[in-house]
């Protein structure tokens, strides 16, 4: 894959930085040593104390930089408060500043196509969102390495408008097909959709029981020939290609036919273990592991990663979930370098990103210093391409 312009900020030449007394975690195993990096890699493993001069760690762990590929949680900077649009550079830097301390050195920004909602972003917004994500990435203004995973409501009218305002963005790398109408996927019932629908919004029965009938029209007019048009076109540009919410077989079956690599927060075990046995990631969020369970009354990522359909973790709204997680999967798992590749190795092979996502000499110097203190992970230093950005 093509390097992503606006970049090179951290691919300029650095010094030699040792760190040693660290416990490495690394493919497979723990190891007690010292890591050297040099000009934004990782230059050299060696097992035991380094006796030149280096950074000690005092024992703490050193992991690859965290790899994001769904968050949305660019939105809640920029529209802090309903009516409320922050400045969009503003927004972009605190957003970067807390997705780089919380350990992520890579993510995917998630922009919304299309609305579920009659309140949703007007058109363009994204698109200005985005302008300003590039020129802070262009100007070395950020501290985390960002792309773009649109996130298609496939059941609103105006999804392929407002793609069309990304057609030729090489910084889109991912795109997720979903949809949120009631009675499909995520919302199969309707007790979970009138919570987040009708109690949020403060809406009548009468006006809750006329939204509910208009989605399901939307969804049952649009979302097929939808589904096609966003895969067909992310197929001819490289973008992978994801599920979201896939409930029953033959939603897998429909993601298998479309080409999809991903399998986003399947609400079913049945869903993940067809997903899984069919060659896709499956891809739960983080908070589901932190919380104990769903928020939606769907299957736990817990139960998934048991049985072992469990292969990444998302951050999904809350970015300091994804470390959080990564650590009490490792004590489900009694494994933690498994738990490690969960939250790096494998969000990376997703999405084609094979430079990253793993402590081996010739990879990115993405690096992350935690301790856990009292079971919860700490995040002590980040380093991103060997430069220190939290």
């Amino acid at each position: 894959m093509n390097e992503i312009r606006g970049t090179s900020s951290f691919t300029a030449s650095r010094p030699e930085e040792v760190f040693t007394n660290a416990r490495l975690v690394l493919a497979d195993e723990i190891v007690d040593g010292t890591l050297v990096t040099r000009d934004g890699q990782i230059a050299d493993i060696q097992p035991g104390r380094s006796h030149a001069p280096a950074t000690d760690l005092d024992g703490d762990y050193l992991i690859p930089g965290l790899v994001e590929l769904h968050t949305d949680h660019l939105e809640t900077h920029y529209s802090p408060r309903p009516g409320v649009a922050w400045n969009v550079m503003a927004s972009v830097q605190a957003y970067d500043g807390q997705i780089a301390t919380s350990g992520i050195t890579t993510v995917f920004d998630c922009f919304r196509m299309g609305s579920d909602e009659d309140n949703g972003y007007a058109p363009g917004e994204m698109r200005k969102l985005a302008d300003a994500l590039r020129t802070a990435q262009d100007k070395g203004r950020l501290r985390a390495d960002h792309r773009i995973h649109l996130r298609c409501e496939v059941s609103s009218e105006n999804v392929i408008e407002a793609l069309d305002e990304f057609r030729d963005d090489e910084m889109v790398r991912l795109a997720s097909l979903m949809d949120h109408a009631p009675g499909q996927r995520q919302f199969q019932t309707l007790e979970h959709y009138e919570l987040y629908y009708k109690k949020k919004r403060g809406m009548t029965d009468a006006q809750f029981e006329t939204f509910v009938k208009r989605r399901q029209a939307e969804s049952a007019r649009f979302s097929a020939k939808h589904r096609e048009e966003i895969a067909e076109h992310c197929h001819a540009m490289g973008v992978t290609l994801a599920s979201h919410d896939d409930a029953t077989l033959d939603h897998v079956e429909e993601a298998v036919r479309q080409g999809v690599k991903l399998a986003e927060f399947p609400t079913s075990i049945e869903a993940a273990r067809a997903s899984h046995k069919a060659g896709m990631s499956v891809m739960m969020g983080a908070p589901n592991i932190v919380r104990g369970g769903s928020h939606s009354g769907n299957v736990a990522a817990a139960d998934l990663a048991g049985s072992g359909l469990l292969d990444i973790l998302s951050s999904d709204y809350v970015p300091s979930a994804l470390m959080t997680g990564c650590f009490l999967l490792a004590d489900i798992w009694d494994d933690l370098p498994r738990a490690v590749a969960t939250v790096t190795a494998a969000p990376a092979r997703a999405a084609g990103l094979a430079d990253r996502g793993r402590i081996a000499p010739g990879r990115r110097a993405d690096l992350v210093r935690v301790a856990r203190i009292n079971g919860n992970p700490v995040v002590r230093g980040v380093w991103s391409h060997g430069r220190q950005v939290g």
